[in-house]
């Protein structure tokens, strides 16, 4: 069967299927389709961020590779940051970058296991700009770069691990129980 457009309608950029709805409600048509998305534009913005992180990364303590074929999908570590009970202590993270990205944050979980005030028990990670205070600014370096941070500045008032919380205060206590964990070598379960 040919489908053939009408040479009436000139909306030869709407897709033949959603001709017919574009006419009855056209501002709503434009609402409800987001442009399609361009992987090829998102890869190459994810092999410049790669480049950099390459270039600097490292001296920073924080670096990811891809960690197949497939540039959506990467292993990131970070190095505990020095001064903290982190410090000396490498952890590794998956990253996967939606097809939207940067517009939608990457999903990013621990696979080291990691004892802290804002990591669960299944390596998920409590941090606003992975989640509400995403921008499109930034980039895989600030994701690690803050989560770096984070390991040693917690949000206690916001715990997804309640008693990492409240071990916080006594940091002697608490480093013997980061300690305890990462050197069990426990990974945490996907």
């Amino acid at each position: 069967m040919e489908v053939r457009p009408n040479p009436v309608d000139d909306n030869s950029s709407i897709p033949q299927q959603h001709q017919h709805h574009a006419h009855a409600a056209p501002s709503k048509q434009l609402k409800a389709a987001p442009n399609p998305v361009d992987t090829s534009s998102v890869s190459q913005r994810l092999q410049k961020e790669l480049m950099a992180l390459m270039m600097s990364g490292g001296d920073l303590g924080v670096s990811a590779f891809p960690e197949s074929e497939s540039i959506f999908t990467w292993i990131g570590t970070i190095m505990g940051g020095n001064g903290t009970v982190y410090e000396g202590l490498s952890y590794k993270l998956s990253l996967r970058f939606p097809l939207d990205y940067p517009f939608k944050p990457p999903q990013v979980k621990f696979e080291t296991m990691c004892f802290h005030p804002n990591i669960d028990q299944f390596g998920n990670i409590c941090l606003d700009i992975l989640q509400d205070k995403w921008s499109s600014a930034y980039d895989c370096k600030t994701v690690l770069l803050s989560i770096q941070s984070l390991l040693g500045e917690p949000n206690i008032e916001s715990p997804l691990n309640s008693y990492a919380a409240s071990l916080w205060n006594n940091q002697e206590d608490y480093r013997k129980m980061v300690h305890k964990q990462y050197f069990a070598g426990e990974a945490f379960e996907s």
